[in-house]
């Protein structure tokens, strides 16, 4: 007997091959469903017990399920009827595309179709739709990929479970670092601060790190810091729309100085702050701070 979990969600993924469903595994994964793919559907009641169990508060779940499983379609629904029965919010989302749409992406990739054997992928396609026309009709949600490019089918996932809600923001990342211990492989955008006059070589701030009021002073002191501070503002917030709108869910912003321990680390803290006063949320990280330059 399964104990009820009263507020998890679990979004159980299937459907055609070729249809995009590892794509939409990956999807709910960035935007905070813990998600695994092909699991078999007898472990199903574990999973779902496992993350009620989970320190973390697993609230959320997607899971993909596949017809090359052995016995699939005749342990699955039963499994599913049991999920529900025990009060947990599954949800069947059935992935399909048409013939020669899945047909072009099997040329495309080329990978074999699982139940195309020793027939054409055509021949596998025709039987997987014919198989799978029962779990069709128990969908909660049938979704057609077809005319969806990889932006376009997370734009639609977003909005089927999270509607306009904010709480799938693009995370915003900012990193300070020095240049002489080498640029972070993760940036996304990367500015360089060395033409700014440098703390470094002033001995009543040689000490400080660029966290500190009286090394910002100074750079603020600068006519060119506060001119470079206007444009990047505006810079990122015409950017930042875009990034999320083609369905970017990460971005990593980096600043770099020679030694990441002045320039940059008062930069990242300027910059987040007036991100922060545009309603973003901002997660920072100063490198090298603790490096001596």
């Amino acid at each position: 007997m399964m104990v009820k979990q009263k507020n998890i969600r679990l979004v159980i993924i299937s459907g055609l091959s070729g249809s995009g469903k590892s794509s939409a595994i990956k999807y709910l994964e960035d935007l905070g469903f813990f998600c695994i793919d092909n699991l078999p559907p007898p472990l199903l009641p574990k999973f779902v017990e496992l993350c009620r169990q989970s320190r973390e508060g697993i609230i959320k779940a997607a899971v993909g399920v596949d017809i090359r499983e052995r016995d699939f379609l005749a342990n699955f629904l039963n499994v599913f009827d049991e999920l529900r029965e025990a009060g947990y919010q599954a949800e069947l989302l059935f992935l399909e595309a048409r013939d020669d749409i899945l047909l072009r992406r099997f040329s495309e990739t080329r990978r074999p179709h699982p139940l195309a054997r020793e027939g054409s992928v055509f021949d596998g396609i025709k039987l997987e739709r014919e198989k799978l026309k029962g779990l069709r009709k128990r969908a909660d949600r049938i979704l057609d990929t077809s005319d969806y490019h990889v932006h376009q089918l997370k734009g639609v996932l977003t909005q089927t479970y999270f509607g306009d809600q904010a709480d799938h923001e693009m995370r915003l990342s900012l990193i300070s670092f020095g240049f002489k211990f080498g640029i972070p492989t993760d940036l996304d955008l990367l500015f360089d601060v060395r033409f700014l006059s440098n703390p470094n070589f002033q001995e009543t701030l040689k000490a400080f790190t660029g966290e500190n009021p009286l090394v910002q002073k100074y750079l603020l002191d600068l006519p060119e810091t506060n001119m470079f501070l206007t444009r990047l503002y505006d810079f990122l917030d015409f950017l930042l729309p875009l990034y999320k709108k083609e369905g970017k869910s990460y971005l990593t912003v980096g600043v770099g100085c020679t030694g990441g321990r002045h320039r940059s680390v008062a930069m990242v803290h300027l910059l987040r702050a007036h991100l922060q006063e545009t309603g973003r949320k901002v997660h920072y990280h100063h490198r090298d701070i603790g490096q001596s330059e």
